[in-house]
């Protein structure tokens, strides 16, 4: 292998975070497809049989969530802060669910029905640390405004809300 070939490790971890977004932005953006797919199922009727309150309001809701916070990881933007709902979200489902199930079936039915939501929380807790990376939208804004910065302001318009 030359030097020419050899990839930096900042290439390779923002390569590793790129999955991370696509692993974690897919699943919320699939399952909150899913919510207006499958209402009986994973919708409406999924929070009437858990006992959400207001599930005609809360169901599409926590859809819409998923669907948006998932897409904004996928292509990172506002990354961090798409992590903050889905968090909520995800804990919501863990203590609804997952809780109920320790207590009635044991630990280990309880872990293994568990472990695509702890994934999730455990991907978006890194995301929220890390940031969606160097190959993102935020990381383009960033660079954006950082040179808008140092030549007077004039390209930092237009970014993360400003």
């Amino acid at each position: 292998m030359t030097a020419n070939r050899v990839k930096k490790p900042t290439d390779r971890v923002a390569r590793g975070i790129v999955i991370i977004r696509v692993l974690v932005g897919w699943v919320f953006l699939s399952e909150g497809i899913q919510k207006f797919l499958f209402p009986a199922a994973l919708g409406i009727g999924r929070f009437v049989k858990i006992g959400i309150p207001a599930p005609q309001v809360m169901a599409p809701f926590v859809g819409v969530v998923e669907i948006g916070c998932g897409v904004l990881i996928l292509i990172g933007l506002f990354t961090r802060w798409a992590t903050v709902p889905l968090l909520i979200d995800i804990a919501v489902a863990l203590l609804t669910t997952k809780l109920p199930m320790l207590a009635k079936d044991g630990l280990w039915s309880a872990l293994h029905e568990a472990r695509t939501d702890l994934s999730m929380v455990f991907g978006l807790l890194f995301l929220l640390l890390a940031g969606g990376g160097s190959i993102a939208l935020d990381a383009k804004l960033s660079a954006r405004h950082a040179a808008g910065s140092s030549s007077g302001g004039k390209a930092a318009s237009g970014y993360l809300g400003r």
